[in-house]
């Protein structure tokens, strides 16, 4: 009979319940080697998935011949490239020239992260460079 089971029985069942749970952290407290591996291993394995269903998502969408698909990224690209030069050339100089005049202000953070997610220059790139998994 299990450990588990020893206690259990001893006990009422109204201690069952905490015994089990105590158990249950336990056990995800102390995981071994081979249970870590493998949790690494199908995480990587998920992340190889999605890559290349969004790799082919991306081409797919990429060769349409309607602009409104194909274009979606060209146009979050430009309107956050026209963001930045508004906020860090064109902005600058207007509140220089006129103080007076009070400048909108632009969520830099948020297109920033697209920017950069939409480049891919978040170094995963550079890892695959270095891997020789880049052509």
């Amino acid at each position: 009979m299990a450990i588990m089971g020893i206690l259990s029985s001893l006990f009422n069942p109204a201690i069952k319940d905490p015994i089990q749970t105590v158990g249950t952290i336990l056990d995800e407290l102390f995981t071994s080697e081979e249970e870590v591996l493998k949790q690494h291993i199908l995480k990587a394995r998920l992340v190889e998935q999605s890559a290349q269903i969004q790799a082919k998502i991306s081409e797919l969408s990429a060769s349409h011949r309607s602009v409104f698909v194909a274009g979606a990224r060209p146009f979050l690209l430009w309107v956050c490239g026209f963001g930045f030069l508004f906020s860090f050339v064109v902005n600058p100089i207007l509140q220089w020239l006129w103080p007076e005049i009070g400048a909108p202000e632009l969520p830099l953070e948020v297109m920033l992260e697209l920017t950069l997610g939409m480049l891919g220059l978040a170094g995963l790139r550079t890892i695959e460079k270095i891997n020789g998994v880049a052509k």
